[in-house]
């Protein structure tokens, strides 16, 4: 998941989330496994292996909000291997499933021992599956944009939760977009991706 950092502006951080877990669901859709070894944005990853580390980034935030904390050992990866796709959706119903049962809504999460607010985690893994998402859209062809709403939103925190110190492992250096660019572009950019022209080599 993207790096922690100790507070975030006060934004709707879990309906980012949903939002950003149905665009995701919705690029999803267009996978085939005649795509699964085709190249993606990320460098150096090609979609089975996107969908692998997105799927974690699901598993990740499940276990935050279902339990209070995140492990960093390694779970079983076996659904991924099987049918990354679906993993990838199942992992993301689980999410939502977790975050509306009553009483799961940790104010701080335990990660590795060290407390965050719930609400930076969400705010980061929403902006996580979305680009994820927007690169699996590139990638299978469909190119939706980040829906107008999300994007904005994800605007607004991305400079906290991607700082310039931490982009070299995270992400390439921002890309320069027209001033004329939607929310969806200028998102896509900020985190080092080139918008309209397919797979580029950035992370």
């Amino acid at each position: 998941m993207i790096g922690s950092v100790a507070s975030a502006p006060q934004t709707d951080d879990m309906g980012l989330l949903e939002q950003a877990i149905s665009y995701a669901l919705g690029s999803v859709q267009a996978i085939t496994p005649e795509l699964l070894p085709r190249p993606t944005p990320c460098q150096g990853w090609d979609l089975r292996m996107l969908l692998r580390h997105a799927s974690e980034s699901l598993a990740a935030l499940h276990e935050g909000i279902g339990a209070g904390y995140v492990r960093m050992d390694a779970a079983d990866d076996s659904e991924l291997a099987a049918d990354p796709a679906r993993a990838f959706r199942d992992r993301a119903g689980r999410l939502v499933a977790a975050w509306t049962s009553p009483g799961r809504q940790h104010q701080v999460i335990d990660i590795a021992g060290c407390p965050l607010a719930a609400s930076v985690m969400t705010g980061a893994g929403a902006l996580e599956i979305a680009v994820h998402g927007w690169d699996i859209s590139q990638t299978c062809g469909p190119r939706q944009p980040i829906p107008h709403a999300l994007a904005t939103g994800l605007l607004q925190i991305a400079p906290l939760l991607v700082p310039g110190t931490g982009r070299p492992s995270l992400f390439a250096a921002p890309v320069i977009v027209a001033p004329t660019a939607g929310p969806s572009d200028r998102l896509a950019a900020f985190l080092g991706r080139t918008p309209g022209i397919g797979p580029e080599l950035t992370r």
